[in-house]
């Protein structure tokens, strides 16, 4: 959910039949898509070394920085290259204590940095169903799953081919949700990635996942290799309370 809205009433419970894909990420106004015509594939390039001992989260701004919560010590960054590109860059941060173990004023640590894809038009601060841009925001991460079994997530996670792609979309998409964390832009938190409710209304669009890269533009989601899934799934922890901070460069600076 956006850090400035209340969290919605109570959890949405039970698995999800695989006709409500449709109304989650790939279908009406979410992230994979079969359709899109994107920017070629980014070059695969290897995670960065950590850098350590950081007093902020590089390159975003004042304004940002003061949606994320006092006590979130994980941020997932999603620097997109520009407003209208599908172009980005994903990176991990982690929050380390201070030597007297206090988590005020503590630094952070880079632990991964991927190649990654945003919505095909590019962003938006204002999305709504089927505009083809990503989100641009804070917004907590709760909720994960996938087609393939459980990688080892700490977050919730729920297996179900209810998020399978569907077939009638071009074949180098079918394996998109294989791995997804949930986006908690216009969702109920605790909820599978898949379920359909929308507090904000179907207009707001929904189902805005971390998913696996097709190697081009998504409807509105974010796409990393199987393997930074992998990691991701491994590594966002919901006792470190993290947050997606996410948008293209101008935005998130400013």
């Amino acid at each position: 959910m956006p850090i400035s809205n209340m969290r919605p009433g109570p959890a949405v419970a039970g698995a999800v039949a695989g006709l409500l894909l449709l109304t989650a990420c790939g279908g009406g106004g979410g992230g994979g898509g079969g359709t899109d015509k994107a920017s070629p594939a980014s070059v695969p390039a290897p995670a960065e070394s950590p850098a350590h001992g950081l007093a902020r989260i590089p390159d975003v701004g004042d304004r940002l920085r003061a949606e994320i919560p006092a006590d979130s010590r994980q941020v997932v960054a999603v620097y997109g290259e520009s407003r209208n590109s599908a172009d980005a860059t994903v990176v991990l941060y982690n929050k380390a204590s201070n030597k007297r173990g206090d988590k005020q004023g503590a630094t952070w640590d880079r632990v991964g940095r991927w190649p990654a894809h945003n919505g095909v038009k590019g962003w938006t601060a204002d999305h709504r169903e089927d505009d083809k841009r990503s989100p641009a925001g804070v917004f907590t991460l709760s909720d994960a799953g996938g087609v393939l079994p459980d990688p080892g997530a700490k977050l919730p996670y729920t297996r179900s081919s209810s998020l399978a792609a569907p077939r009638s979309w071009a074949k180098t998409h079918w394996h998109d949700f294989d791995y997804v964390i949930a986006i908690d832009y216009n969702r109920v938190e605790g909820t599978p990635p898949n379920d359909p409710t929308r507090p904000q209304g179907q207009k707001k669009g929904g189902g805005i996942w971390l998913h696996m890269d097709h190697g081009s533009g998504t409807s509105a989601c974010v796409s990393v290799s199987k393997a930074a899934m992998e990691t991701l799934l491994r590594s966002v922890d919901p006792a470190r309370k993290p947050v997606v901070v996410m948008g293209d460069k101008q935005y998130l600076k400013s």
